[in-house]
Formats: C-alpha cells, structure tokens, sequence
C-alpha cells in the first residue's frame, strides 16, 4: 500500500505543513494536492484495469462499474474521506456479491488511511470494523478452504497497519500545527516584550530629562531672582549668580547631550563626565548652596560597593527631593541628604525643615499626569525597594528611599 505525507490543510484546521511523501512530487510539479489526487487515481485506475486477468473480464457490465466505483471516488478521500470509504465499501460489497476478484480491493486500505489521517479516531475506529467485516467475508468466500485463518490474519494485519499509519500521520500533522502555533505565539509575545521594552525606555528617557530639566531649571531660576534682588546693592554678587547660571545651562545642555548620546567628537573631554553618582552629589548639594538652599550632605558606608546603575538612581532621587524642596519650601529653609552604603541596600533619606503650611501643595509637585514623585517610586521599585514622601510632624517635608542591591537591575 502507497502512504503519503499529507500536505495542505487538514480538515479540521488549516496549519500549513511541510509536504512530504508524493505530496513532495506536487511540490516538484507545481501541482495542487486535489489535482495530484485526480493524477493519482486516474493512473490507479488505468494501471488496475490492464492488470485484470483478461482486460475487464468475462462481464464488463459487472465489473467495470465496481472496478470504477472502488477506484475513481479516491480523488475525493482527503476532503470527504469518511463518504469515501462508504463508496468503496458499498463498491466492494457489490463485488463480494456478484463474485468478482480483483486486486483493486487495496483501495479499501488507501481509504482506510485517509480516514484515520484526516478524520476522527471514532470514524477510524468505525470504518477499521466495517473493513475488518469485510476481510471476514472475503476470506468466508474465497479462502475458507485455503488457508483461511493465515488469509485472515494477514488482511487483518495490512488493516490494522493502514489504521495506525493514518493515525501516526494525523499525530505528526497535529504536532506540526501545534509547533507552528506555538512559534507564532511566541512571535507575538516576542513582539510584545520589544513594545513593552521600547516604552520602558520611554519612561526611562521621560524620568531622566524629567530629573534633569527641572533641576537645572529650578537653580537657574533660583539665581537669577537672587542675582535681580542683589543687583543695586551688590552688582558683584549679581555677576557671580549670573555666571553660575550661565554654567547650570551649560551643565544641563551637557547633561541631556551626553543622555541622549550625542555629543561631537569635538567635545571638551572635560564635558564627557562618567554617570552621575554618589560621588557627584557633593557637586550637587554645592550647586543647591548656591541656589539659596542650604543643605548638608551625610554618607556612611562604602559608595564603591554600589553599583554604577544603583548610583545613579541614588542621584535622581536626591536631585529630585532638593528640586522639590528648592521649588516648595519657604525662604530660610534648609535641607539634609542622608545616605547609608552597605553590601546588601541603600538607603536615601532628603529632609527639610520648612513649614508645614505647604505640605499638601507638596504631596505630588509633578501632578497626576507628571514625573515627580511617581517617577521616583518607579526608580525605587526597580531595585525592589519602596520610596516614602510626606510631611513631618513638627513641619517640614521627608522623602526616604530603600534600594535592595540583590535585585537583578543592580547586579
């Protein structure tokens, strides 16, 4: 018996598979597996009738109509193979009825196959038995004296492996549709987690010009109304706030040149500064002096034991707590920056003494829609930690912050 590799669409579902088998030869021809089908049993067709003992036998009327009937409905079996079989079966009742031999009965076992490949294991099961009945019969009739058991057990045996062919072919098919699903939905998750990492990068852009825009911005605006309050009673120190508002622009224009990765090869070496860390915030809280706001900075601990990407998450958030408090708190206030280095976390704690009148103005400066405080929260979980901001008791405002340095993104 001739098995192929179905290719094409099965019944039930339509996954494209790999042709194999003489499905293959379609491939090779250019031709469609219902044409290769018409090919295939023409050919059978022709091919049986002139092996017949005496071409078509003693009576044609008889015999051409059931070698037809057995033979020409397998351009059908992939698409209707369960009506298929039932033809065949009827053609080769008719041909145990009137008492006809011929080798074209292997047509019941190409039709047998295509059931359990393309239809469902209780069709298979259903047409195995009606096969089997009729190898019962076939061996009752033409074999009973003749090794009659030995008949029976072998067109049993070719039976049951035409079924299990079948069925193995329609398990590779399902295996194969089942891979092919699952690459397209990997695809896709694929496809989502590069989407999802490109807004993750947005945000992260977001945070960081975010952090360093209203910084910058905050202590130029913070010089430049000093510089204008000091003008007729001291034009130098007027001078002198001038010129460290022109350096915090060119900081800030720096800073976001060097952020978004496009600084000249020209540029000043001394302008390509490393990340900002816990080793710049002394520059930092300088720049805040500067800008009216007097504010002590305390660090305990080992800064080198922190990370380079932890460092600069160090940095944001105390740049962002003294942009707050700069932009919030009232004249003569001051601040302290707190930070405790260990192996394992880093804690960050901002805190300043103004009063509490503004407190509630302050609980989230950027607004619903903005990257203050929530974009600290959301550098803070990235190390799985948590930030907290509110006011203190006796006035003032706190914002502390707890880094873990086990997480992924700190290592």
């Amino acid at each position: 018996m001739t098995v192929e590799a179905a290719g094409g669409a099965s019944p039930a579902g339509g996954a494209r598979l790999v042709p194999g088998g003489y499905a293959r030869v379609a491939g090779w021809l250019r031709l469609s597996p219902a044409t290769l089908d018409v090919v295939f049993a023409t050919g059978l067709f022709m091919a049986s009738a002139a092996a017949l003992r005496g071409p078509l036998g003693h009576d044609p009327a008889v015999q051409v109509p059931v070698h037809a009937g057995l033979v020409l409905p397998l351009i059908w079996r992939r698409r209707a193979p369960m009506a298929v079989f039932c033809c065949i079966a009827l053609a080769a009742f008719v041909q145990w009825a009137c008492d006809v031999r011929t080798p074209t009965d292997v047509t019941l076992l190409l039709t047998l196959y295509a059931v359990a490949a393309y239809s469902t294991r209780r069709r298979t099961l259903l047409a195995f038995l009606v096969l089997e009945g009729g190898v019962l019969l076939a061996t009752l009739r033409w074999s009973v004296h003749e090794r009659g058991t030995g008949t029976f057990v072998s067109l049993s045996a070719m039976a049951t492996a035409a079924m299990v062919l079948g069925l193995n072919m329609r398990s590779r098919r399902d295996r194969l549709a089942a891979l092919e699903d699952r690459a397209v939905r990997l695809e896709r998750e694929r496809d989502q987690q590069a989407q999802l990492a490109v807004a993750g990068e947005r945000a992260r852009i977001a945070r960081e010009m975010h952090d360093i825009v209203t910084h910058n911005l905050s202590v130029m605006v913070a010089l430049a109304d000093g510089a204008s309050f000091v003008q007729r009673q001291s034009p130098e120190r007027a001078a002198a706030a001038m010129r460290q508002v022109s350096a915090t622009g060119r900081q800030a224009i720096t800073d976001m040149r060097r952020f978004l990765g496009v600084l000249r090869a020209d540029e000043p070496d001394a302008l390509r500064h490393p990340v900002p860390g816990i080793g710049q915030l002394p520059a930092l809280v300088e720049q805040v002096r500067a800008a009216g706001l007097p504010t002590r900075l305390g660090v305990a601990g080992d800064p080198e034991s922190v990370p380079v990407a932890a460092q600069l998450t160090v940095y944001r958030l105390v740049q962002e707590a003294l942009t707050n408090t700069l932009k919030h708190a009232p004249a003569g206030a001051s601040a302290q920056v707190r930070i405790g280095c260990t192996t394992e976390e880093v804690t960050v704690t901002v805190t300043d003494d103004g009063a509490g009148a503004v407190a509630v103005a302050r609980r989230d400066p950027a607004g619903p829609a903005g990257h203050g405080l929530p974009g600290m929260r959301e550098r803070a979980a990235a190390y799985g930690g948590r930030l907290t901001a509110g006011p203190l008791p006796g006035g003032g405002w706190r914002v502390a912050a707890v880094l873990a340095l086990t997480t992924p993104e700190a290592l």
